[in-house]
């Protein structure tokens, strides 16, 4: 009986993910956090909602026990130590933002049963919001922490943007780290690279709109980096959570490692874990993060042909693959407020 009433935790958790991804993309945790308590019709209201749909949603969020309901008034409250974790304000702490991974995942769900029975992957353009969802992962694991956090990892990388250094941003997405960059550090020049059409565009626009000249975005395969590049070009390239992703990612870092100059830095950020599963079965995100794998990183690598790594490859084999792309020099840091990856610091 208590594996029977695992599963069924299991099962209203798994719904409550769906429904918590809606309050984050509806914006009414953002709402509910500066309201008093209300009801269904102000909240509604507020968040420029229909009020049905609101109401059943605050249904599910009374009974997962994020919301506080007062039957006698017929209103709503979200706590401030809830808002702390499902809010834009809290930043990295926001893990309602994770909570889009699952409905997005679900839509690729019949297309990887056909792949268990059959092999092959299910490629990017078959996941509607995934560049979408990186990017507004992006903005809370890397972008609020970007200046007080990841550009402190590399001593003296704040003086150096500001002399002007070339970065390099492969598998940039749409563009989000690379363009603030650009805005904070107009004396330098940013390149980003990405398999896929459609963030390259939305990255071009993004940055035409802040008039920026300082940026630019290419399509292409970051196993291919030296139809792009010459080699000891950049002083600075980046992975945000990409190498896994790729089809051949040992190609991947031997082309980083010719285009980066002799005295440059590769800073990679891969998700935390070890290439063990039994180093994993205390990691506190360690069922999501294979699950995110399985269904997307794995596959997306597989349907190019390629080796699926998948997302848990761990810190051994990531060292073990920077070695083989003859770096010589890796550190690897972790940020307190960060759970779900490593930063290393890696010198040729």
């Amino acid at each position: 009986m208590d594996f029977a009433a695992q599963l069924l935790t299991t099962l209203n958790n798994g719904a409550l993910c769906l429904m918590i991804s809606i309050g984050h993309r509806t914006g009414l945790f953002d709402v509910m956090s500066g309201m008093a308590p209300a009801t269904s019709a102000e909240i509604a209201g507020a968040a420029k909602l229909n009020e049905r749909y609101v109401r059943e949603w605050l249904g599910a969020m009374v009974t997962g026990r994020i919301v506080e309901y007062d039957a006698g008034s017929k209103s709503y409250k979200l706590p401030p130590e809830h808002a702390a974790f499902l809010t834009r304000a809290a930043g990295a702490d926001n893990l309602a933002g994770f909570a889009q991974y699952i409905g997005e995942l679900g839509t690729v769900e019949s297309l990887v049963i056909e792949c268990f029975r059959n092999g092959g992957g299910v490629p990017y353009e078959k996941f509607p919001r995934f560049h979408e969802i990186m990017a507004d992962d992006s903005a809370q694991s890397v972008m609020s922490s970007l200046e007080s956090h990841v550009i402190p990892l590399i001593p003296g990388l704040h003086e150096k943007f500001t002399s002007g250094i070339r970065m390099l941003d492969v598998g940039c997405g749409r563009g989000r780290i690379i363009t603030r960059l650009a805005e904070l550090y107009p004396k330098s020049t940013f390149r980003g690279l990405d398999l896929s059409p459609e963030p390259i565009a939305y990255a071009h626009q993004q940055a035409a709109a802040k008039g920026l000249h300082n940026v630019e975005f290419i399509q292409g395969d970051a196993t291919s980096l030296d139809h792009h590049f010459t080699p000891d070009t950049f002083d600075l390239i980046t992975t945000f959570d990409a190498i896994h992703d790729q089809g051949k990612p040992l190609d991947a870092l031997k082309g980083i490692q010719r285009t980066l100059k002799p005295d440059g830095v590769f800073l990679m950020q891969e998700i935390k874990g070890s290439t063990a599963l039994e180093g994993n079965m205390e990691h506190p995100i360690a069922t999501a993060l294979y699950t995110i794998s399985c269904m997307h990183c794995m596959t997306v690598s597989l349907a190019q042909g390629g080796e699926g790594l998948g997302a848990m490859w761990g810190e051994e084999k990531a060292r073990e693959y920077l070695a083989s792309a003859g770096f010589r020099n890796v550190e690897k840091h972790e940020l307190a407020h960060d759970i779900q990856n490593d930063w290393y610091v890696v010198r040729r």
